[in-house]
């Protein structure tokens, strides 16, 4: 029973060795045989998890330290397409800046993702937290792959810096709370916080760092400074890589130690989110207007985005009552995978526009891209809208999900936090419909048209095509992470 429990993330640590060993005699400046070895494996673990998923089981193993639910079967699923996403994307452009003399790439990716799974499958402090230690260092180590780049080795160091005090917080709120409940797991923490026997502001203290962890984590303002600076410096691969997967292991973490772990402070932790999300449209939609640097604007825009996904955790717990919990979630669940969704393809046309010994991260180098391609100006279009939330495709019915588990609540409070998210989301829109002004109307900086590898245009149109569809039938997606979430509160 303990094995069946991890196959998913056994397949993964071996094929990473695998990979890693393999390389070593691997001639190759594009590194194929590393590549299509990772591809295979990461659509076999996608797979496994589908199928985990879907036989709808919650199995506990290694002494109830790590769950098997759907709801962590459907994330790791979606993380594993996410990284093959990204890797098809990011290999030319990696090709092209000499980051694939080794395949660090490939074997660094895998190992994140294994830290990822850990983080989701988690169901005491420690595991979780040895999960998170090893998708931070294997990011880390990304994000300085391009070793004579000066600003990729800063983005690095501030990356580290900045990810060590927030590893630190959390580590200090979950020993807090393990010095209050006598135990690491989860459900037996849940349990000693409900019993009432322990004071209450000892607790409010211990959750006041795991929050903090948490918030860092998402990049939610006020700890959000590192991620304008990463987004920028870091090769666009590695950007893709931080921003893309890792936002469904930080949502699994939220839902993990807040839901699953400390729902009995629902009310304490709620007051803290609504906060978080409130300064993160706020400074998020804000910021993002005074960019003119491509990748920055979208990490402004990443931060306000997730201080959506916060809005719908906040609808959990209406005055102790949970009957509202298994919309809010599956709410953020869906906000969460659309808008990865989304990121892929609009990060992926960035990698694509960018040409040897040149980076195409200004909003001006996006110029009369219509022009060069209407392929890849419809891709990124069709981003920007759903980014923005225009209907009919999926960002608007991500928002619209999340507005609606606000209200269904049928408190003031949340009818306000609806309203003010509507007005940031329209403030927003003006950021997203400027790029899409430049794409078509601006007269293009360069004639050369834009070519891709079969694999990357076959991937890239299907990444926006999906994002288009999905909008209009958005009831399969829905469907799955309302039946995902249901399971993980039925415990």
């Amino acid at each position: 029973m303990d094995w069946l429990t991890i196959y998913p993330e056994i397949v993964l640590l071996v094929m990473a060795c695998v990979i890693a060993l393999v390389d070593l005699y691997v001639k190759s400046p594009g590194r194929t045989l590393s590549y299509v070895l990772t591809v295979l494996t990461l659509a076999g673990v996608a797979a496994l998890n589908a199928v985990y998923a879907d036989a709808g089981q919650t199995l506990y193993g290694w002494g109830r330290q790590i769950v098997s639910d759907p709801m962590g079967h459907w994330l790791k699923c979606f993380a594993a397409v996410a990284v093959l996403v990204t890797l098809v994307y990011a290999r030319p452009y990696a090709a092209d800046r000499d980051m694939l003399r080794g395949g660090e790439l490939f074997s660094l990716s895998l190992l994140a993702l294994l830290g990822m799974n850990i983080m989701i499958s988690g169901q005491n402090f420690l595991v979780i937290y040895l999960g998170l230690e090893l998708l931070t260092l294997s990011s880390y180590a990304l994000v300085a792959l391009r070793r004579d780049h000066a600003q990729a080795t800063e983005a690095a160091m501030k990356y580290f810096v900045l990810g060590a005090m927030a590893s630190g917080f959390l580590l200090y709120g979950m020993s807090m709370m393990y010095g209050a409940t006598g135990s690491l797991e989860l459900s037996e923490v849940s349990r000693a916080i409900a019993s009432g026997q322990i004071k209450h502001q000892v607790l409010v203290f211990g959750l006041v760092f795991i929050v903090a962890g948490l918030a860092f984590k998402l990049g939610v303002v006020p700890f959000h400074m590192w991620i304008p600076d990463v987004y920028q410096g870091a090769p666009t691969s590695a950007t893709l890589l931080i921003g893309g997967a890792p936002k469904l292991a930080a949502f699994a973490l939220v839902i993990r130690l807040l839901v699953e772990g400390l729902l009995p402070l629902a009310v304490d932790w709620q007051q803290m989110l609504v906060l978080l999300s409130v300064a993160s449209l706020l400074v998020g939609n804000l910021a993002a207007i005074a960019q003119t640097n491509l990748k920055r604007m979208l990490a402004f825009s990443t931060i306000a985005q997730m201080g959506f996904v916060l809005l719908g955790l906040v609808a959990g717990v209406v005055n102790g009552n949970t009957l509202h919990a298994a919309n809010a979630y599956s709410s953020a669940m869906f906000y969460v995978v659309t808008y990865v969704m989304t990121t892929l393809a609009s990060f992926g046309i960035i990698l694509l526009l960018a040409r040897q010994g040149f980076e195409s991260e200004e909003i001006a180098d996006l110029a009369g891209l219509n022009q060069r391609s209407p392929l890849y100006a419809g891709v990124m279009a069709v981003c920007l809208f759903s980014l923005a939330g225009i209907p009919p495709l999926v960002g608007f019915q991500a928002k619209l999900s999340v507005l609606q588990a606000l209200i269904a609540t049928g408190e003031t409070a949340d009818l306000v936090l609806a309203i003010f998210a509507v007005i940031m989301s329209l403030i927003g829109a003006f950021y997203y419909l400027r790029l899409v002004k430049v794409m078509y109307f601006d007269a293009p900086v360069t004639a050369t048209t834009v070519t891709a590898a079969t694999d990357v245009r076959v991937v890239l149109s299907l990444n926006g095509l999906m994002v288009l569809v999905l909008g209009i039938v958005p009831g399969a997606l829905m469907a799955l992470c309302a039946n995902a979430v249901a399971p993980m509160l039925a415990v």
